[in-house]
């Protein structure tokens, strides 16, 4: 017995005792720091680019049409007394009457990252479920502002390239464990994501960008379990504060173990520890590794291109609820058609891959954030209104007796046979007739993409009653940020 009467020894076997207590050479961070240093805008291919401006056009929509969300503005409300030198721009404030459309970067960072995320309508890449764009943009553009200097949108767009790639392959290294576990891990990613494109918006150097990676990767961020509150959304905004943190207190001076990512204890052990020291180590060499693999990409050739696996939602609510959503909204038109009255339905069964009640089994939400949770919402709006936009996920909406009524009817049952992407619905009307849709791939999936003009569509959607009648001249300043000459000065102030 220890002095003041606790055993603070471990026994061997206690699952809190580490299987090893040796750190593996300081490969993964060194080589993803080293990865980000060196890439330049010449080594991105075409596909790459394309899928960068679109991923920032669709972060943008989305943080503009979520600033006037009650998360956001509560937040806003509540931070107010802490901003510091109006520095960066507040998506979507100008004249919103909350009397800040600036605020200094780390808060910038943190709000345009909660409103960007706070529909649930932001980008995914869909092997891991993690939502790149919003981490690493909240944080770029409040320091692209900050720093005053004319950033060119090339640059902006290289650095969002590094943030959004180093997420995913780290997300890669830890999955399925890692999320299985409860950690969210869009913030748990996100902060060292945001940390790296910061460094490469800003031209560290590689052992300042490793020190960066530790400092972030020491902000671990997000619990599965804040699903359906607004706190889900603050993971994304912490995420991109605490990359920009980190980034700027590298820049400093401030160091950390340049073996954060690998070390026995470190970030990667500690946060995959399902996988075990072995597989959190083929983890990491095959996702973080170089060559004609999988692992970091340059060129066309070398390693995958993580952002060409991106996504773009055409629904603001959890994606694998996204299959019954479509199939709904097309037997609303069925129904339509033939003069049907949705009323008259009797039954709804849907198949469904088994992440979709794991996520989204909401049977009575009682708001829009937890309708975001509920395939059985999801399918009666669809069946309802033959769309699902953010106004189909207004707590009224949610809560209107004639919604309720048809999400009833519904019934989801796991079939291990389908993808994530694919569902079968069968509908019984009340007089026997039935009506059978087999969604092969959901539209927004890698295999049914949303097209630029469906992306406009939606941009357009939740921007117009934030913007008004600037709504246009922001789309296309979105749409043109490769060619800007100065990002901050030619993209926020419209925005």
């Amino acid at each position: 017995m220890a002095k003041g009467g606790s055993d603070l020894t471990l026994p061997s076997k206690s699952p809190l005792h580490p299987t090893s207590q040796k750190n593996y050479p300081p490969m993964a961070t060194d080589h993803l720091a080293t990865w980000a240093c060196n890439l330049e805008y010449s080594d991105l291919p075409r596909s790459v680019i394309q899928a960068a401006v679109r991923s920032f056009y669709n972060w943008a929509g989305c943080a503009i049409g979520g600033s006037n969300h009650p998360a956001s503005t509560i937040a806003h409300t509540s931070l107010a007394p802490f901003f510091g030198a109006s520095t960066s721009t507040l998506l979507g404030h100008a004249g919103s009457g909350t009397g800040s459309r600036r605020t200094d970067a780390q808060h910038a960072a943190l709000l345009n990252g909660i409103a960007s995320h706070v529909h649930d309508y932001d980008d995914t890449h869909l092997d891991t479920i993690i939502h790149p764009t919003g981490p690493v943009a909240s944080a770029l553009l409040a320091v692209a502002e900050w720093r005053d200097s004319s950033v060119w949108g090339k640059d902006f767009l290289l650095a969002l390239v590094v943030g959004i790639e180093a997420e995913c392959k780290l997300g890669l290294a830890v999955w399925p464990e890692h999320y299985d576990v409860g950690w969210h891990i869009t913030s748990t990613t996100g902060s060292i994501g945001a940390a790296l494109a910061v460094c490469k918006l800003i031209g560290l150097p590689l052992v300042h960008t490793k020190h960066a990676i530790g400092i972030a990767a020491t902000q671990v961020t997000g619990l599965r379990s804040q699903f359906g509150s607004h706190t889900k959304s603050f993971h994304i905004g912490r995420a991109a504060q605490n990359g920009l943190l980190a980034a700027v207190l590298a820049e400093g001076g401030y160091t950390s173990s340049e073996g954060s990512l690998e070390a026995g204890r470190g970030w990667a052990n500690v946060v995959g520890v399902g996988k075990g020291e072995e597989g959190v180590r083929r983890g990491l060499e095959k996702w973080l590794g170089s060559g004609e693999g999988l692992g970091l990409a340059r060129g066309e050739n070398e390693g995958r291109w993580e952002i060409l696996r991106n996504s773009f939602k055409p629904f603001p609510c959890g994606i694998v609820a996204h299959p019954v959503i479509d199939g709904c909204v097309q037997l609303h038109r069925e129904l339509e058609a033939e003069g049907l009255d949705v009323r008259d339905i009797g039954s709804v069964h849907a198949q469904v891959h088994p992440l979709v009640l794991e996520l989204t089994a909401k049977r009575k939400p009682k708001d829009g954030l937890e309708g975001k949770f509920s395939v059985f919402h999801g399918g009666a709006v669809g069946l309802l209104y033959g769309k699902a936009t953010p106004r189909q996920y207004e707590d009224a909406v949610v809560q209107d007796p004639e919604i309720i009524c048809v999400r009833d009817k519904i019934e989801a049952e796991v079939d291990d046979a389908l993808r994530a992407d694919e569902t079968m619905i069968t509908l019984t009307m009340n007089n026997g007739r039935v009506f059978e849709k087999h969604v092969i791939h959901a539209v927004g999936s890698l295999e049914v993409p949303m097209d630029d003009k469906m992306l406009e569509e939606k941009f357009k959607d939740q921007c117009a009653p934030v913007l008004g009648d600037g709504v246009d001249a922001a789309s296309q300043a979105c749409w043109g940020i490769e060619d800007s000459k100065h990002v901050a000065r030619g993209i926020a102030e419209l925005l």
